[in-house]
């Protein structure tokens, strides 16, 4: 029968760097192991036999010589490959157990199949008849710490067979043992032997060698001897067991199913990864557990990435309610007013009038909404016993629309009565308590405006006053025609015009197509042009450039939160590297670790993220009851929460790779 495992002249140093000597601890093995054989590695302490166990299971590469697995040379196998025939092939018991401390029985007994590829039902039905097989059916929700070191072991006996155990590894399985609970280990080695199972022992003990059909002595990193063991011949020319003792689901010479489910022939293709579900749910499931054993540590982590997305989400609040009250008043002002009037040219001579003609050309102009004409200077108003000098405005009927200036009372005039001259006028809100103080209802009263009589149809609302001009609520409005006609008729042109471009983003434009029509029109530049709504748009960009400014300080907070998570992913690295030794040692993959460790950045960041959103929200709703001016943007939150997310997962990444590059060996020595 051919040899399962065959080492030809295989060699192992260790160190070397620096220029130190390297230390030699295996010099041109030479070996054979065929299927089904029961073999014992035997050795004084610092003899090699562990590191020949760690070659064997795949865990270690040779520097020198060939180590063949069916015919195919395991050394030249790239990680992922060595870990799949870790999870197809071998199965692990330890000295030292090696369970994962937060995970139950049951759940340490199935790790290997959650690599190999099962649904979690599958792999926890297996893991919980092995288990129960092996007399540990009444303890499956147990963790470690709850066991025995006897109990511990017969779980790692499980976890080594739960993808069949073709080839079992077991390193001093009884060392740690008291020699009841060792006896008993030993028995199930037999059976697993007689089921059709190869197993290994790696052991000093020279009465566990004796239960192996085959002993190997190994002194000084050689092998010195290769005999029959106590437990019988060696195999030379033993068959294999009934079905072929490697066949996935062989019946073992007791008519049992070996392994409880069967063993996996390496290379099956079937078992190259595991689902993407399940194995993200295990990755959940256990950064979970990591959290909450760690509740301090996590606690403070979080407080980065919570009060960065906190921050970011007032923040904005503040800024886009700054923004918003300018908009607010950019829309009563009018967000797209120009103003135009008569000036001196640059090059001097008289100033120029901008005329009625003018502003009906300018009314052409495709980026013109409205033109409104308007005189406007003192005059004296009088109503009985009261008397007010007042700035009266004479203009057109779009006054209301073009300022966005309702009427609280009555109503403002119309063309028809500006067509007709007619005498009404619609008084400013604080000139009304002024001039008619002793009036209840104003409209239909006669006011005196100069010396003529005008009829009050309207109280416009409140607007108060913009910076170092008049307070427009102390005005008085008349139809423009009726002003030239019966207060200004010493004025026969607008004294200025109130120009609303179509919108506030066309306000350049029609400034600057208004110039070139009078420009033309004059021949010169003798007129002037203010544009409000420039430095409304302008006032607006400086909030917006306010919002950034502080979108990106509360930024830094995210980043700050960020490196706490890479902080805390490193020392978790640290802490677990054991636990990463065992899931490679069970079949993990680099990709396997990586996802783990990054789920784990992943759980980090979306908590903190979801209490960020919920402190922020907190905070931002005790300012609006303040009376703050604050308007929240579920961009901004959602962008706050992605944001902490993808900082924490871009922060894990290192760790997770850096996990993902350890060395199974050295991790499971805890180095």
């Amino acid at each position: 029968m051919s040899a399962l495992i065959r080492l030809e002249g295989v060699g192992r140093s260790y160190g070397g760097a620096g220029g130190a000597p390297a230390a030699r601890a295996l010099s041109d093995v030479s070996l054979s192991i065929r299927e089904g054989e029961y073999v014992a590695i035997v050795g004084a302490s610092g003899s090699g036999k562990s590191t020949l166990m760690h070659i064997l299971g795949c865990l270690d590469r040779p520097d020198s010589g060939a180590y063949h697995f069916e015919g195919r040379d395991v050394a030249a196998l790239p990680a992922d490959e060595r870990a799949r025939l870790r999870r197809e092939a071998f199965g692990f018991v330890f000295q030292g157990y090696h369970l994962i401390p937060t995970d139950s029985a049951l759940e340490n007994a199935a790790l290997p199949a959650l690599y190999a590829g099962e649904d979690r039902e599958a792999r926890e039905r297996r893991a919980a008849a092995l288990l129960e097989r092996l007399g540990m059916g009444g303890r499956l929700a147990h963790r470690p710490a709850q066991l025995s070191g006897g109990q511990q072991q017969r779980v790692s006996i499980a976890r080594a067979l739960a993808n069949g155990g073709r080839v079992i590894l077991a390193d001093e399985p009884t060392g740690a043992l008291d020699t009841q609970s060792g006896a008993e280990v030993m028995a199930l080695f037999d059976e697993l032997s007689a089921q059709g199972h190869t197993i290994i022992l790696i052991t000093h003990d020279p009465q566990v060698a004796a239960r192996a059909r085959r002993v190997i002595e190994i002194r000084d990193g050689r092998v010195v001897g290769d005999r029959p063991g106590e437990g019988g011949d060696a195999p030379s020319d033993a068959p294999e067991p009934e079905g072929g003792a490697g066949a996935p689901g062989a019946p073992a010479r007791d008519g049992r199913a070996a392994g409880q489910g069967g063993r996996r022939r390496s290379g099956r293709s079937g078992a190259d990864h595991a689902p993407a579900a399940s194995a993200l749910a295990e990755s959940w499931r256990a950064a979970w557990r990591a959290m909450a054993l760690n509740r301090v540590r996590t606690a403070l982590t979080l407080l980065g990435i919570v009060a960065g997305v906190a921050s970011v989400i007032v923040m904005l609040a503040i800024g886009r309610g700054a923004k918003e009250q300018v908009v607010r008043q950019m829309g009563a002002l009018g967000a797209a007013i120009l103003y135009v009037s008569g000036g001196v040219a640059p090059e001097g001579g008289v100033a120029g009038v901008v005329t009625l003609d003018d502003l009906a050309a300018v009314a052409e102009l495709p980026e013109i909404a409205h033109v409104m004409p308007v005189i406007g200077n003192p005059v004296m108003l009088r109503h009985g016993a009261y008397s007010r000098p007042s700035y009266v405005v004479a203009s057109t009927a779009d006054l209301p629309a073009i300022h966005r200036w309702p009427v609280a009372l009555g109503r403002f005039h119309i063309a028809a009565e500006n067509r007709e001259l007619a005498p009404v006028v619609v008084l400013g809100s604080r000139l009304r308590q002024r001039l008619l103080p002793d009036v209840a209802d104003p409209i239909g009263q006669l006011v005196l405006v100069d010396a003529t009589p005008f009829e009050v149809i309207g109280v416009m609302s409140a607007k108060g006053a913009e910076s170092g001009s008049e307070n427009y609520d102390d005005q008085a409005f008349i139809p423009f025609d009726t002003g030239r006609a019966r207060v200004f008729t010493a004025i026969g042109e607008p004294e200025y015009a109130v120009i609303e471009a179509r919108s506030p983003q066309d306000a350049v434009a029609a400034e600057a197509a208004m110039r070139d029509l009078l420009r033309a029109r004059h021949g010169r530049e003798s007129f002037s042009i203010g544009n409000a709504a420039a430095k409304l748009q302008a006032a607006a960009e400086s909030r917006n450039a306010m919002t950034l400014m502080l979108g990106l300080i509360a930024a830094v907070s995210l980043l700050v939160g960020g490196i706490g998570v890479m902080n805390v992913m490193l020392m978790t690295v640290r802490e677990r590297t054991r636990e990463i030794g065992i899931r490679m040692a069970v079949g993990a993959r680099q990709r396997d670790i990586r996802r783990q460790f990054l789920t784990e950045a992943a759980l980090v960041s979306v908590c903190g993220g979801a209490a960020g959103v919920a402190l922020g929200l907190g905070i931002g709703t005790a300012l609006l009851a303040a009376g703050a001016e604050l308007v929240f943007s579920l961009t901004a939150i959602l962008g706050a929460f992605g944001c902490a997310v993808a900082t924490g997962l871009a922060s894990g990444l290192m760790p997770a790779r850096a996990a993902a590059r350890l060395d199974p060996v050295a991790a499971l020595s805890g180095g």
